[in-house]
């Protein structure tokens, strides 16, 4: 589908929250003890994904990937994430989706958590910093390379996750006041200087009002809604009325809120009669965190991963296969379901490809459009001829149909083995996983298989040095030429 004329242009809306597992949705986890009734409605009325990803398995380079189409390790941030002081990721000229379909005539807006980086005003001229009682920040500047610096008309959110200050919230390119307090909504970890105003349990309540009333305001103009929330991610803060609803913590409280915050945007599309001609994704930018509890959710029955191994942080598909539901009623048919392998960083070639654009060779560089199977056209199982993952750690893993490779011998995150208990424990240096025969990636068959591992090393060593995995004129890689996770490729 390729749209010219304005008024027939789709809206579109992300949704992405933050840390919520696969298995933390009821209509891909028929086991769930969590009953998310607004995404099952959503699914029902358009199409679940049971095989997508986020090209890594935290916070800051999903979301980079996210809007860029670009795998983050391409850019100077090799591993971690970002802070709430942070500088961009995002450099000046690079494409996002918000600024591609702001010359296509959209309006748009961020409303949330951004954690891609700022550049605060500051009182001395050196980089913004801060503790529990001081900072060199300037609360009355104006806030430089905001989300208004790349194609967003309006943001209303925080800097980055709940758990970092500064703990106050952002109007555009202009902090609300100036904070005047220490709190730590992560006790005792993380105090910060915050607006005596701000707390935690009213951000989601807020962004998502603020959602509704973008919705509302825009009328018969196409719109981007870019929603990235600040939950079920630490601290653990559900609002009054969904504490406890869960029966099971206030993990599975906080999930319930986001399933809230959904349907308040779906009546809000309804209600403004748009519902029809919206595009709208919900998805995840990563695997559940440990901070859910898993010992008492498994107790009642309920795995956030699924049945996939690991979670945040790590390589394993816990880490980074992430729950996507997605409908536009006008091309995509009810109760739909794929498994296509497809990565978070498609959707910038998507939209492309359905306003009838074409990305420059500079932008997308690893970006492919998933129209074919929005719209149901595809028979093929690849869509990508393979998906690069990353962990917190910067490991790499490549995936390709039904094998998985891994460059590292433990999670390269946070689960059992971490990749130093690997080493001491005699693991192999790499896992190859046939995830047709082991989605569990319990076996690793590297030893039976090298002419696999060395076909997928080549490609992932080809998707490095040519500074992109589609096709194009080779791009550079930002950052040092080499770094330590790359051992493979100059050993």
């Amino acid at each position: 589908m390729s749209v010219s004329n304005t008024s027939q242009r789709p809206n579109i809306i992300y949704i992405l929250a933050d840390d919520m597992g696969y298995g933390d949705v009821s209509c891909l986890n028929s086991d769930s003890q969590i009953r998310t009734a607004n995404l099952d409605r959503l699914a029902a009325e358009g199409m679940t994904c049971t095989d997508v990803h986020a090209c890594s398995s935290v916070c800051t380079p999903s979301r980079y990937g996210l809007l860029t189409g670009r795998y983050a390790w391409r850019t100077p941030m090799k591993q971690g994430v970002l802070w709430g002081y942070s500088t961009p990721l995002i450099a000046h000229e690079r494409l996002t989706a918000a600024s591609l379909v702001k010359r296509h005539g959209y309006r748009t807006a961020c409303f949330g958590k951004w954690h891609l980086g700022m550049d605060f005003p500051t009182t001395d001229g050196r980089p913004a910093k801060g503790d529990e009682i001081r900072s060199n920040v300037d609360w009355n500047g104006r806030i430089t390379d905001s989300p208004l610096d790349y194609g967003f008309d309006h943001y209303y959110g925080i800097s980055a996750s709940l758990d970092m200050p500064p703990y106050i919230y952002i109007d555009d390119d202009r902090f609300v006041g100036t904070p005047t307090e220490t709190k730590a909504f992560l006790e005792p970890n993380r105090p910060g200087l915050a607006h005596k105003d701000f707390e935690a349990v009213d951000v989601l309540p807020t962004i998502t009002q603020k959602a509704v009333e973008f919705i509302e305001d825009c009328g018969d103009q196409p719109f981007f809604l870019y929603l990235p929330l600040n939950a079920p991610h630490t601290p653990l803060v559900p609002s009054p009325s969904f504490q406890g609803k869960s029966m099971l913590n206030s993990y599975a409280d906080f999930c319930l809120e986001v399933d809230w915050t959904v349907g308040q945007v779906m009546r809000a599309l309804e209600q403004t009669g748009v519902a029809e001609r919206t595009l709208f994704i919900f998805t995840s930018d990563n695997g559940c965190s440990p901070m859910a509890d898993f010992d008492v959710l498994q107790a009642s029955g309920h795995y956030p991963s699924y049945h996939f191994r690991g979670h945040k942080a790590d390589i394993y598909e816990g880490g980074h296969r992430i729950p996507f539901v997605v409908r536009w009623p006008e091309v995509i048919a009810p109760g739909a379901t794929s498994d296509v392998t497809v990565c978070l960083t498609d959707l910038i070639a998507t939209i492309a490809d359905m306003l009838g654009d074409a990305l420059p060779d500079h932008a997308g560089e690893d970006s492919v459009s998933m129209l074919p199977v929005l719209k149901g056209t595809t028979g093929a199982p690849l869509l990508h001829e393979a998906v690069v993952h990353h962990s917190i750690q910067g490991m790499f893993s490549i995936r390709r149909d039904h094998w998985k490779l891994e460059m590292c011998p433990g999670s390269g995150g946070w689960s059992s083995p971490k990749d130093d208990e690997a080493v001491k424990a005699g693991l192999p240096p790499i896992q190859l996983y046939d995830l047709g025969e082991d989605i569990g990636e319990r076996h690793n068959v590297y030893a039976d298989h090298p002419e696999v591992v060395d076909r997928l090393l080549t490609l992932l060593s080809n998707y490095v040095r040519e500074g992109r995995s589609t096709p194009g004129k080779r791009q550079a890689n930002d950052g040092p030429a080499h770094w330590t996770q790359l051992h493979w490729i100059y050993a």
